[in-house]
C-alpha cells in the first residue's frame, strides 16, 4: 500500500466528522466506566453464580462497546468504500504491529481469553506461582488478588505458554485441603473418622458437598488430607485454618503424635 491510498482515505476529514467521532468515543468511554463501576458493585451484593456471571460479563461488554465504537467511528471519519477502509486499517495494523508488538500480543491473547474463558472474574487461579481471585480482566492483562491482599497483574500474552490452575472454574464450588502428618502406631480408621467429624462440625463447610479424608503412607509416617468445600470461595483460608486448629487439637487429645515432614517429602 502506498501513501496515496491513505491520503485519499483521509481526504474527507472535516471538523464536524472529527467532533462526531470524539463524541462517540466519549460516550463509549462513559459507558465502559459506568459498567466497570456498577456491575462489580451489584455483584458484590449477590452471591453464588449470579455474582460470577455479572463479573464475567464486564470484560465481554467492554469488548463489545469497543468493537461497536470502532465500527461507528471509522465510517464517520472516512468515506466507507472498500479502498478507503482497506487503506486505513492496513496502515493502522502496520503501525500497531511495529510500535506495540508485545501489547498487540497481549491484546490478541485477551480476546482469545474472552472466547475460551480459561478464567473469569471471581475465579481463583494460580499462574506462575501466584494464587488469587481474578478481580478484573482488561484488554491487555488480568488482575488477581492474593490471600495477602496483593494485586498481581498478569499480561494475557504470558498465558500463551503458562499453566493455569483454576480452582472453581466459574462456579462457587472450591475444594480446600488441610493436611496432617502423624507418626505410625495409631488406628488409621479412627483418625479418619475423627477428622471427618471435625470437618462436618465446622461452621464454614458445605455439609451437602462431599467431605473426604484421604490417607497415604509416607517414609516418615502417615499423611492425612481433609478435603472439604467452604461456604464461599473467599472462605477457603478461614476453613483451612479452622480444620487445622480443631483437627490438631482433636488428634492430640486422641493420642496421635505429629511428625515433622522432611523437605524432600513435603
Amino acid at each position: 500500500m502506498n501513501d496515496f491510498g491513505l491520503k485519499d482515505a483521509l481526504s474527507s476529514l472535516s471538523s464536524q466528522s472529527v467532533f462526531e467521532a470524539l463524541l462517540l468515543v466519549a460516550v463509549a468511554v462513559a459507558l465502559i466506566m459506568a459498567i466497570q463501576a456498577f456491575l462489580p458493585r451489584l455483584a458484590g451484593q449477590l452471591g453464588g453464580k449470579p455474582r460470577l456471571y455479572l463479573l464475567a460479563s464486564v470484560p465481554l461488554l467492554r469488548l463489545l462497546i469497543i468493537v461497536a465504537t470502532v465500527l461507528l467511528v471509522v465510517p464517520v471519519l472516512i468515506e466507507p468504500s472498500f479502498e478507503n477502509m482497506f487503506a486505513v486499517f492496513a496502515a493502522l495494523a502496520l503501525a500497531l504491529g511495529f510500535a506495540f508488538k508485545d501489547y498487540a500480543n497481549s491484546l490478541i491473547a485477551g480476546i482469545v481469553t474472552l472466547y475460551e474463558m480459561p478464567y473469569r472474574p471471581g475465579d481463583w487461579i494460580e499462574v506462575g506461582g501466584h494464587y488469587g481471585e481474578v478481580r478484573r480482566i482488561g484488554t491487555r492483562a488480568a488482575e488477581i488478588v492474593t490471600a495477602d491482599d496483593t494485586v498481581v497483574v498478569i499480561p494475557h500474552g504470558v498465558l500463551w505458554n503458562a499453566l493455569i490452575a483454576n480452582a472453581n472454574k466459574g462456579s462457587d464450588n472450591l475444594m480446600t485441603v488441610a493436611e496432617f502428618h502423624l507418626r505410625p502406631g495409631h488406628d488409621v480408621a479412627a483418625m479418619q473418622a475423627l477428622l471427618r467429624d471435625v470437618a462436618f462440625t465446622s461452621p464454614l463447610v458445605r455439609i451437602w458437598q462431599p467431605i473426604k479424608v484421604v490417607v497415604a503412607q509416607r517414609p516418615y509416617g502417615f499423611c492425612y488430607r481433609v478435603k472439604a468445600y467452604p461456604l464461599a470461595p473467599a472462605d477457603q483460608f478461614a476453613l483451612i485454618s479452622d480444620l487445622t486448629a480443631r483437627g490438631s487439637e482433636a488428634l492430640g487429645e486422641a493420642g496421635a503424635t505429629f511428625v515433622e515432614v522432611p523437605p524432600v517429602a513435603a
